[in-house]
Formats: C-alpha cells, structure tokens, sequence
C-alpha cells in the first residue's frame, strides 16, 4: 500500500487475532497474539485459506487476503517481492474508504471546496498509477 505503518493493525486469521500486543488489550480481555513471533507464512500455510488485515482503526481500513498459491522460490529472485497489481494505494491518513473517496473528488474538481486544501496536503496523486518495478524496489529495501 505504500502506508507508513504507524497506526495499529492487526490480523484476523480464523478465530485468532495477531498483532503487536499492547498492554490495553489485557484490560479489554483480547487475547492478542504477538505478530513478531507468528510470522504469516507459519499460520497461513494452506491454499485457499482467507484472512483480514486491519489497519488504521480510526479510518477503518479492512483488507480481505487470500493465499492463491505456494510455488517454489526462484534463486533468481529477490523476495519478498509483488506479482501484480494495479491502481495507487490511497494515502495515508485519508480517511478510509469514504473519505478516499472524497480526496479522489476533491482532487480532481478544482471548484470543488476542498480541491487546494487537499492539493497542498499531498501534492499531486495519480489514483490509476502503478509500477511493479516501484513496488518491488521498496521491497528489496525494506527488507534487507
């Protein structure tokens, strides 16, 4: 997605939810497994297997995953690394669905109230850009 990652996220994966656990959740009586001992690829193992990422619980971003396959690594390869895609991950701090939905209008009507506002925020966004090439260089630096 291009996000930052400073908000709260987790995973819901069958009845378990994996996140980083914070001290409030035992307040709250969430049983909250830690992430950083639970890496995805140990608990979603089987093709076909769905599970939801949540991020940003104030803009309510709910992400629907599923594994469509396991094939063997190419010695060739740098991973992890994206297959496919398309179109601009939303902006950081947007607002969710809604309020992405508000910043693509504002956007691209310049008599539209919040066109400057939102203009001067992030500066010009292309929503149906999209580069492979991009992705996975942010990849490879990530995850050296």
């Amino acid at each position: 997605m291009g996000w930052e990652n400073y908000h709260l996220h987790e995973f819901h994966i069958g009845r378990r939810v994996y996140a980083v656990p914070d001290p409030d959740n035992d307040l709250n009586d969430r049983r909250i497994l830690d992430e950083r001992r639970q890496p995805l690829w140990m608990v979603v193992q089987q093709v076909g297997t769905s599970f939801e990422y949540l991020y940003d619980f104030g803009d309510g971003w709910r992400h629907e995953l599923l594994l469509e396959a396991v094939v063997l690594p190419d010695p060739e390869q740098h991973y992890p690394r994206c297959l496919a895609g398309e179109r601009a991950g939303p902006p950081e701090d947007v607002g969710g669905s809604l309020g992405y939905a508000n910043y693509l209008e504002a956007i691209a009507d310049s008599s539209h109230g919040e066109h400057e506002d939102m203009l001067a925020w992030r500066g010009p966004f292309d929503s149906e850009s999209f580069s492979l090439a991009a992705i996975n260089r942010r990849l490879q630096r990530k995850s050296r």
